[in-house]
């Protein structure tokens, strides 16, 4: 017997349509900003950093987020290259411009991790 309850109907109908959902986006591949994302990444690892370890330089900040270390971090970028800076206080927000000490490379050198010096 075949459950025929609106309830058990709607519930098949939307678990059908989340499927289908997921296929589509499967095969239709990753977002624009998701290939432009990889395309950047990509460059990045052709280049030379235009940045020193041990040299201060200035930014504005794109965004707060946390980084793989667990702490908030201030990011930003320096000629299209990525800046992960420590030690930001509280008051630093997206939009602002800082100064941040370059400490160190990623493994593949497309990003960097800072500290905060100070505003700009």
């Amino acid at each position: 017997m075949i459950p025929s309850s609106p309830v058990v109907v709607a519930a098949a109908a939307l678990l059908a349509l989340v499927v289908l959902l997921g296929v589509v986006r499967r095969l239709r591949g990753p977002s624009a900003e998701a290939r432009e994302s990889k395309r950047a990444h990509e460059a990045a690892k052709e280049r030379e950093p235009p940045v020193d370890i041990g040299e201060t330089y200035e930014f504005g900040v794109t965004e707060l987020t946390e980084h793989h270390s667990g702490e908030e971090v201030a990011v930003g970028k320096v000629e299209g290259f990525v800046i992960f800076t420590e030690d930001v206080p509280g008051s630093v927000g997206t939009g602002d411009v800082i100064r941040a000490k370059v400490l160190s490379f990623n493994d593949g050198r497309t990003s960097a991790d800072a500290t905060f010096v100070d505003r700009a």
